[in-house]
């Protein structure tokens, strides 16, 4: 959905931001993500709340908590992030399906939504627990639907979605976007394919295919306009009038798609703020500074350079874990 006069708001913002790009890079050479203190609000004390505050806490991989005042929604909620080799160069794709619930329960009180990009492990994994334990009910494609029946999860509890949808949830709206999945150096995935009825509850990691991709972009009213992709390839004609504020953009694993960057600003006419995301290593704990392979950090780089390059009046925010983030 286009609002001509929201979209005139955000650009009016944007264009009044001064300066090139401001991008957080300090602490970087050393090791560790920086805080981007000019981009967002410096973190709440633990446990203090403002009623109607938003806030954005990174999980890691492409995995956000948001709260809304009270109510609180989660994209791609990875937690229990066991090892499966693939950093070590020993991917096993039969590495046992594992939900670390000693981490999970104490960060996710309470959901009300759950969105799901896509359903390979890295992404599902916690999914179906999380959305047992409070309830939340769980947006994704027609995969991501039976996967869910697969464990359990009550249908009414899962809502499928295509893309075009504009839900609205009372004080913010969810549309859904139709993506694409990021390619490998093969030009290709692992773990392609859907799922069009209940499979047997999957056992390994294999049995969670990608099942087809999703971005998402939540509106808050009186509060930002925020898009969240969980892998690092787009439609770009499926992104014409969202203009985010505030843009989770996914760090290109190869080459494979062309003009990555370029292309997906433009295509977002070129948000005020960037944020990148799935470039940490997901099978280490969640502690900061996130661990990150020397090339990671050099596809990293490599995005903020390209993002700079392509719009220098965007600012970059390299995350943290768990650090409540105000835009």
């Amino acid at each position: 959905m286009f609002d001509e006069r929201s979209y005139d708001r955000r650009r009016f913002l944007r264009d009044a931001a001064v300066g090139a790009a401001a991008v957080s890079t300090a602490g970087l050479a050393a090791g560790a993500p920086a805080r981007a203190a000019t981009t967002a609000a410096p973190a709440t004390a633990a446990g203090a709340r403002r009623t109607g505050a938003v806030s954005f806490r990174w999980w890691g991989t492409s995995g956000w908590r948001i709260d809304i005042g009270d109510r609180t929604v989660l994209v791609d909620p990875y937690l229990s992030r066991y090892d499966t080799g693939l950093f070590r160069g020993a991917f096993d794709p039969d590495t046992a399906l594992t939900v670390d619930t000693a981490v999970i329960d104490p960060l996710v009180e309470r959901a009300e939504n759950i969105l799901v990009t896509h359903t390979h492990w890295d992404h599902f994994n916690d999914v179906p627990h999380i959305a047992g334990r409070t309830g939340a009910r769980v947006f994704g494609t027609l995969t991501a639907y039976h996967l869910g029946l697969a464990y359990g999860v009550p249908a009414g509890q899962l809502a499928p979605v295509k893309g075009g949808e504009v839900l609205d949830f009372g004080g913010y709206t969810v549309e859904v976007v139709s993506s694409l999945h990021s390619r490998n150096g093969a030009w290709s995935m692992a773990f392609p394919g859907v799922r069009v009825s209940p499979p047997p509850k999957p056992q390994k990691i294999s049995d969670l295919p990608e099942g087809d991709t999703l971005a998402y972009q939540i509106r808050v009213d009186g509060g930002p306009s925020v898009f969240f992709m969980g892998a690092s390839d787009f439609a770009e004609r499926n992104l014409v009038g969202l203009a985010p504020d505030v843009a989770m953009v996914a760090s290109a694993a190869t080459t494979a798609t062309a003009d990555y960057v370029p292309r997906l600003m433009a295509a977002l006419d070129y948000p005020k703020v960037v944020v990148p995301v799935h470039w940490d290593n997901f099978e280490t704990p969640l502690t900061n500074p996130p661990a990150v392979a020397p090339s990671d950090r050099k596809r990293l780089d490599d995005l903020i350079a390209a993002v700079r390059k392509a719009s220098p009046r965007s600012r970059v925010l390299v995350p943290e874990y768990h650090t409540a983030y105000h835009f």
